[in-house]
């Protein structure tokens, strides 16, 4: 409940943030943007410890679908920690690419039940309903963000592909199975 109460001053802070970086930021790549939007920390921190900044800082053009610090938040316990242990570089990896398409996709180009290739592999189903837009069951709270190399969706869930969904829910059974 708390989470819900302040998801509407996290959507302001967000966009009064992107906004007064909107006039610099097709000189500024993703990185950059990410790095200067407070409430991007998390998504900053964790793409620095997948090793994918100079990746994400190249020509591009690339489509991120920006999870929010609130987003990272709300994963099941002890999921981001375990995501950042070095030993687990490929798993946070594979989590971060699923939110990266390989090409420029703005918000019109979207269209309800379009499968969009990332370059993790695997395909995020995009559902458009009441004037949102949903990437896998995450709301794109800020769309269009323009980048020097590409553009930034910002949305309020991380979203995880199917090989890492199937894990955590076999982790969740085995521990569920051991507690009887």
């Amino acid at each position: 409940m708390k989470l819900m109460k302040r998801v509407p001053g996290v959507i302001a802070l967000i966009f009064a943030v992107l906004l007064s970086t909107n006039i610099k930021a097709q000189d500024s790549d993703i990185v950059d943007l990410a790095v200067a939007t407070d409430e991007l920390s998390t998504l900053v921190t964790a793409v620095q410890a997948a090793g994918l900044v100079e990746t994400l800082k190249s020509d591009g053009p690339f489509t991120v679908f920006a999870p929010t610090n609130a987003a990272f938040d709300a994963l099941p316990e002890g999921v981001l920690d375990m995501l950042l242990k070095p030993e687990n570089k490929d798993k946070l990896t594979a989590v971060l690419t699923y939110h990266v398409v390989p090409a420029e996709v703005m918000s019109g180009d979207l269209e309800d039940g379009m499968m969009a290739g990332t370059v993790q592999g695997s395909k995020a189903k995009i559902t458009l309903m009441n004037g949102k837009a949903m990437v896998d069951g995450a709301t794109v709270m800020m769309a269009d963000v323009d980048a020097s190399n590409g553009v930034v969706h910002v949305i309020d869930q991380v979203i995880l592909p199917p090989s890492i969904k199937e894990a955590l829910a076999s982790a969740e059974k085995e521990k569920k199975d051991k507690d009887w």
